[in-house]
């Protein structure tokens, strides 16, 4: 994924943020250590980050009081994602810019290595914001980091015939995912998002967060790594 800018872009989902059992201290502490020894390297890092658990039970409480038009919760949604944006971008300090991105026609010049984003408008999640500002600023692969190995041909939890996928093709993969978007749908990587990184040629790897050994692999340009690669 190497580019001549050293410019990486991941979209972190929100179960890595704060998960299942709450804040998971450990991941954060662990991935701090690992962004700041890859900016020595002189990485730079555009991190796209989603709402996660959180997202899911606002818009479950909204949901149970009435709410049902799908914009209005997906700007639900979209408050979430500033909100976990914004926690990441202080936990960095000054290597962060002082913005975080909040919409797609915000044309930061950033100098500082890293750059935070949440969610941009309804009808898509941050996977695809990650796509947009990885063409904007010149990287041909995003990397999600989420609480998943692998991408799996069906629902893992549901059947248990299910088998991981090392590598798979765009096509094929959008005939898992489908077309369409849902807000707060917990799709290995969104409907809309596939179809712009298809469109650009870009590659994107799905892989646990946890595994920070094999992202630096990614980084590297390896593709034996633990996660499902789609090109």
């Amino acid at each position: 994924m190497k580019n001549k800018n050293k410019i990486a872009v991941l979209s972190l989902g929100g179960s890595m943020i704060n998960g299942t059992n709450g804040f998971n201290l450990e991941f954060l502490k662990n991935f701090k250590t690992f962004i700041l020894n890859q900016v020595k390297s002189g990485y730079r890092f555009v991190i796209v980050c989603g709402g996660g658990r959180v997202c899911r039970e606002y818009q479950n409480a909204a949901k149970a009081v009435g709410v049902d038009n799908n914009m209005d919760l997906d700007w639900i949604g979209i408050h979430t994602t500033h909100f976990n944006a914004g926690f990441m971008k202080v936990l960095f300090g000054k290597l962060s810019h002082p913005e975080i991105v909040r919409h797609e026609t915000d044309r930061i010049e950033w100098t500082s290595k890293l750059l935070f984003s949440g969610g941009w408008k309804p009808g898509h999640s941050t996977d695809y914001d990650a796509v947009i500002l990885a063409k904007r600023y010149g990287a041909n692969t995003v990397v999600n980091l989420s609480n998943i190995e692998y991408v799996f041909d069906k629902d893992p939890n549901k059947f248990r015939d299910a088998k991981k996928i090392e590598n798979i093709t765009w096509d094929n993969f959008r005939k898992i995912v489908g077309n369409k978007w849902v807000p707060g749908a917990n799709a290995p990587f969104d409907p809309i998002a596939s179809r712009e990184a298809q469109k650009n040629k870009m590659k994107v790897v799905v892989m646990n967060g946890n595994n920070l050994n094999d992202l630096a692999k990614v980084l590297n340009g390896e593709e034996k790594i633990i996660g499902t690669i789609i090109s």
